[in-house]
């Protein structure tokens, strides 16, 4: 599990007037010789313009989208308004502060040790340990886990979520999950239909009814889990866990939680740290770096030496359940080809 820490322009429509000219209402005394009349040499019908269709249906679903997003903030709770009101500030300062970079960590050197260590850091430690039935903020060492099976992606909205942001949101897993799968070689996609890993996106209200729909989701459950979920501290914008059965290192099922209160940037971050997590990178480390795995926020977005954690993670030559000292060496070794490869 882990905890992220604080900190349309339509297009232009073209209006077509109707001009009236009025006459004169005096009739004038006719002539004793009616003129000689020429008659006007006719003139091109001006084209009139055209009306792009597709352009127009595209207008008028944006104003549909934003008529319903507006109609969803109207009816907005004042505990889901005061959660908005705080992540925008969230944000703000993060990006004040230099922090939520979004160019990768261009220049920031990487060396196949440092590379092996961020490994051993992020993959062979978790985030939280726990204590009877508490979640205890403690990195402690951890098996190396990942995914056997396809990664089928699925999300919950809750009724809160307006359309147009729905759209969005799918539009950024469905891109997250083609990184997740170029970088770990293992199957990733958004399902529309059944799945196992879970994102749900749900306002203060929604999350804190979630209850009965974990237990559904994921049978047996840990109580504390529910709880953590239930209960999310406000400093902790999003967050995933993963589970596997009995003592296996495989995992079998996943739930994210994002809150729908987040902004743009922050909730894409939240979606590549969290679902990046879920495939096994379990743990975050302020000494790791360039890297979305770091609770410091310098990172919005999952970095490339992020996507070669993911690589050495599913390097078919590491296996699930293997210990450091029994894949330290391995992942040494990939460390040097993929830096080599790369260089």
């Amino acid at each position: 599990m882990t905890a992220r820490r604080p900190i349309r322009a339509l297009p232009a429509l073209l209006t077509l007037g109707l001009l009236a000219l009025a006459g004169c209402s005096d009739q004038p005394t006719p002539p004793a010789k009616p003129p000689v009349i020429e008659a006007a040499a006719p003139q091109p019908r001006p084209d009139r313009p055209r009306v792009d269709q597709a352009e127009l249906r595209r207008t008028r679903a944006e104003k549909a989208r934003a008529a319903s997003s507006a109609a969803a903030r109207a009816a907005e709770t004042p505990a889901s308004r005061t959660m908005r009101t705080y992540l925008v500030t969230v944000e703000q300062t993060l990006k004040s502060r230099g922090m939520l970079r979004t160019d990768g960590g261009i220049g920031i050197p990487l060396t196949p040790e440092s590379l092996t260590e961020d490994f051993v850091q992020i993959a062979l430690h978790d985030e939280y340990s726990r204590q009877g039935d508490a979640l205890i903020s403690r990195p402690v060492p951890a098996p190396l886990r990942r995914w056997a099976q396809p990664v089928r992606m699925r999300i919950e909205f809750g009724d809160s979520v307006p359309p147009v942001q729905r759209d969005r949101d799918r539009a950024d897993i469905t891109a997250l999950a083609a990184r997740l799968q170029s970088a770990s070689g293992t199957p990733v996609s958004l399902s529309r239909g059944d799945g196992n890993f879970t994102i749900l996106i749900l306002s203060e209200d929604e999350r804190r009814a979630i209850g009965p729909r974990l237990t559904a989701l994921v049978p047996g459950i840990p109580s504390s889990d529910v709880d953590a979920l239930v209960n999310l501290s406000a400093q902790n914008y999003c967050t995933v866990f993963a589970y596997s059965r009995g003592n296996a290192s495989t995992y079998v099922h996943a739930v994210a939680l994002i809150r729908s209160e987040t902004p743009p940037l922050l909730r894409r971050s939240c979606f590549h740290e969290e679902l990046s997590q879920g495939m096994g990178l379990a743990n975050d480390s302020r000494q790791v770096r360039p890297s979305i795995f770091n609770d410091d926020e310098e990172f919005a977005y999952l970095t490339p030496h992020d996507e070669l954690l993911l690589k050495i993670l599913y390097d078919p030559r590491l296996r699930p359940g293997m210990t450091e000292a029994e894949a330290r060496p391995i992942v040494l070794q990939i460390a040097r080809e993929l830096l080599g490869a790369a260089a």
